[in-house]
């Protein structure tokens, strides 16, 4: 007789177990949207060495200077400058390069922080950074150290042709050896998302073997075309900037961090009277459609910022001598925090019951309810079997 209570002692203890809480996971709605970014990154590159093509420094450092602007830090951002244009015995403005005949803003200053210059700037180099195949030794500060939650920004100028972009007047990269890469870093998870820019002849065509989720691109010029040049300063002696690069800064100097432009805004600024070639927009790798993509969702930093709605008793302070803790305190409300810090103001927490608490305690208790009810019931049916089991 003693021994017909196992196997029921066994089957209800299955019930109890088998009833355990739902986990966060499972409650999740699938219909959940897609998780966003929490990072951004910039690589920015001029592949152009010689005197003739300070334009191309000049965009590069252009677009530096405006993704620092909107809050991307120098720890990401890339800086690749194939040729040293400030320090250029023709340069009539030494240590100094301009983007704009009027000469106003001095784009190569004390702030710059280039991390590939020179004979650095390679083919190889490029490739190895996307897809962070470094020898042990490469710094940190030259890698970029992007994840599955990183959206990159990724800026080329130089001369360029069909389906090829050239590194120094000495090599080439083809939009298949791109393509290739971001396929490799879409299978490492080292991104979320890409907004690929490119600035040089026949620039359209580098995208067009892209086949890796979520890259959207822009290019300056269609196939057979030829990206131009703006402006030229008389007193440098060559262009300054190009046009493509010269109107998407035109566009980006009204943005701010708060800013809720799209990148389709961005696009519908670009007139063929303007840039003189058929700027190419793609967005069939892209998940999400250019009207709802913020432009600082790629050229500002990422600010997760959750503002406390007001309440009525958001702020009370004891209002009286500091040392005196009597019962009887003396709340008032404040309206400025900064009141907080006059002398003789100490902090109290207000008598009124807290809505943020409540919150907690209700949260916590339908968390755990499930989990307690089953540990109730499990110890109930031991006991009971345990004095059923001496009793028989």
């Amino acid at each position: 007789m003693k021994v017909s209570f196992f196997p029921l002692l066994a089957f209800l203890l299955s019930a109890v177990f088998a009833a355990e809480p739902i986990s966060n996971a499972q409650t999740t709605d699938n219909s959940e949207s897609e998780h966003q970014h929490t990072n951004n990154w910039a690589v920015i590159i001029s592949t152009s060495r010689f005197w003739f093509n300070y334009r191309h420094m000049a965009n590069s450092l252009s677009m530096y200077r405006t993704v620092k602007r909107l809050g991307i830090p120098d720890s990401q951002i890339i800086l690749m400058l194939s040729d040293d244009i400030a320090c250029n015995p023709r340069n009539a403005f030494q240590g100094e390069v301009f983007n704009n005949a009027d000469r106003q803003l001095e784009l190569y200053g004390d702030n710059i922080k280039v991390d590939y210059r020179g004979y650095e700037v390679t083919v190889e180099n490029f490739i190895r950074l996307l897809t962070d195949r470094w020898p042990k030794e490469q710094p940190r500060s030259k890698r970029l150290l992007t994840d599955e939650n990183s959206n990159i920004f990724i800026y080329l100028t130089g001369h360029g042709g069909d389906e090829f972009l050239k590194f120094q007047d000495a090599e080439e990269i083809s939009s298949y050896d791109i393509a290739d890469a971001f396929e490799q870093m879409y299978e490492k998870k080292r991104y979320n998302e890409i907004f690929f820019m490119i600035d040089t002849c026949q620039a359209n065509t580098m995208y067009s073997k892209f086949y890796s989720p979520n890259i959207i691109s822009c290019g300056s010029s269609a196939l057979h075309e030829s990206s131009y040049s703006h402006h030229s300063d008389t007193e440098i002696g060559v262009a300054v900037i190009d046009r493509f690069t010269y109107y998407t800064l035109e566009f980006l100097e009204n943005i701010t961090t708060t800013s809720k432009s799209t990148l389709q805004d961005l696009f519908d600024s670009y007139t063929y009277e303007k840039i003189h070639s058929n700027v190419g927009i793609s967005t069939e790798l892209f998940n999400r459609d250019p009207k709802d993509v913020l432009i600082t969702d790629f050229f500002g930093n990422v600010q997760k910022t959750v503002i406390d709605e007001p309440t009525e008793d958001l702020l009370y302070v004891y209002d009286g001598d500091e040392n005196d803790y009597s019962a009887e305190t003396k709340l008032r409300k404040v309206d400025d925090a900064s009141d907080l810090k006059r002398p003789n103001v100490t902090a109290k927490s207000s008598t009124k019951n807290s809505s943020f608490g409540s919150n907690v305690i209700t949260l916590a208790w339908k968390e755990n309810t499930d989990y307690l009810y089953s540990s109730a019931l499990t110890v109930l049916i031991i006991v009971t079997f345990f004095f059923a089991y001496n009793k028989f």
